[in-house]
């Protein structure tokens, strides 16, 4: 979680990296709602951004299982190796986490037991 912003926004943004060899074996999601939940519950955060260029599938993939909200396509977001790349923005609010924090905690604990 980096990024964080107190007063009025009450807000942060959240990134994940997995080595390969250690991908798709449900640490980033597991590891995802964990973030969520301390800052819902223990940090009062309002709101997180998850920011993922378009071709990173993997990453995708990761806030599509979850269900994570998709709000769009911010273009030239953030220069990486000095280019501006496009992200698409997905975001989740502590009223979201509120109505579905059972569900994604039963999701990763579902998904370790398969793994």
């Amino acid at each position: 979680m980096n990024n964080v912003a107190r007063g009025a926004f009450q807000s942060g943004h959240v990134g994940y990296w997995v080595d390969e060899r250690w991908a798709g074996q449900g640490f980033i999601p597991e590891a995802l709602v964990a973030v969520f939940g301390h800052a819902f519950d223990r940090a009062g955060l309002h709101r997180l951004e998850i920011s993922i260029i378009p071709r990173n599938h993997a990453s995708r993939r990761v806030v599509e299982k979850l269900g994570i909200r998709h709000e769009g396509l911010a273009q030239g977001y953030l220069k990486i190796a000095g280019v501006w790349e496009d992200h698409m923005r997905f975001g989740i609010t502590s009223e979201e986490w509120a109505e579905r924090r059972e569900e994604l905690w039963q999701f990763v604990s579902d998904a370790a037991v398969a793994v």
